[in-house]
């Protein structure tokens, strides 16, 4: 009998300790979660956008490159040649649209109103030559020949008359307002083809959008390359996050904004800090690279940890222990 006390006694011992480590890893994981996943650099490939004889690499791969440093250069002497021959059209359209803006000159208009004046004395002449010719050829004095030169040079005279009075009217009123308009969109469509030029010649040129190491050089020296063709692969220095997975019944304690604490196997003393900055709305199965075969049919939701001090020891890649804190 009090053999079995004993053994009760020691039963109700065991229960009750492990009743007590339950609760203790239970009030332990609700104020912390611990998740694992990788480190998650953004990278931009670069390229010219328009095409061209590969001139200048001023960087090779590893090296550190700053936002706004010149990386690449096309030949650019085929762009300067289109931006020459683009300036000297909007220079001639530019002078067409002005004379039209101001009409004829004052010594023009005086020039087509001379032309009437001259004309018109020319007319009084052959008129009286004709009537004169038109008197004898009634008198057979002069020959038909003669009389039909007489009246076709007066015919001719008053067309030319008409024709002269007529481009006095239009240097009077000055340019239709459909040929100034014409003029007007000439110009503007010359002063476009310029800023185009200008434009492609900018291309020629491949600036860093961002600080950060080059991780490939894809390009050499005299290649001839189509617009669009990578030249560069940059890392960026910035953003730098870690990307995790949360299974479903962890996301009531997740939240953006959320303080992280991140670990790396390289440096585990010392922590980065950051924070929650996504959170997948969809549900994924866990990915190959992280699932094992308990896991493999567990629908999970990737998180993005902003990283808010990153250096140069977190690489692309890298595992990391995540620990979130409520």
């Amino acid at each position: 009998m009090k053999k079995k006390v004993i053994i009760l006694i020691l039963f109700i011992t065991a229960v009750c300790s492990a009743f007590f480590l339950y609760s203790s890893k239970k009030n332990g994981s609700e104020n912390e979660l611990t998740m694992y996943g990788n480190v998650d650099i953004r990278d931009v490939t670069l390229g010219f956008r328009v095409s061209g004889r590969l001139e200048k690499l001023m960087f090779e791969e590893g090296d550190r490159v700053k936002e706004g440093d010149l990386l690449a250069v096309l030949d650019k002497k085929p762009y300067e040649d289109q931006l020459a021959v683009a300036e000297a059209r909007l220079e001639s359209a530019e002078s067409v649209f002005s004379k039209m803006l101001s009409g004829l000159r004052p010594q023009e208009i005086e020039e087509a109103r001379a032309q009437v004046h001259e004309r018109e004395a020319t007319l009084i002449n052959l008129e009286r030559t004709y009537k004169r010719q038109d008197e004898l050829f009634k008198l057979n004095a002069v020959s038909a020949q003669a009389h039909d030169e007489a009246l076709a040079a007066r015919d001719e005279a008053r067309a030319r008359l008409k024709m002269a009075r007529k481009s006095l009217e239009l240097a009077l009123a000055g340019y239709r307002d459909e040929d100034i308009r014409a003029a007007g969109a000439e110009y503007k469509a010359a002063a476009a083809s310029v800023e185009s030029a200008k434009t492609s010649l900018a291309d020629t040129e491949i600036i860093s959008p961002s600080d950060g190491v080059i991780l490939t050089r894809v390009r050499e020296k005299g290649s001839i390359i189509a617009s669009g063709a990578a030249v560069y692969t940059i890392a960026l220095d910035s953003p730098v996050w870690i990307r995790t997975y949360a299974a479903e019944p962890d996301l009531g304690r997740i939240y953006p904004g959320q303080k992280a604490e991140m670990y790396t196997d390289t440096n585990p003393g010392k922590p980065y800090v950051g924070q929650v900055g996504f959170i997948s709305p969809q549900a994924e199965f866990t990915p190959k690279n992280v699932e094992t075969t308990a896991l493999r049919t567990d629908l999970v939701y990737r998180l993005r940890i902003i990283v808010d001090n990153p250096d140069k020891f977190l690489r692309q890649g890298m595992p990391v222990t995540v620990k979130l804190s409520e």
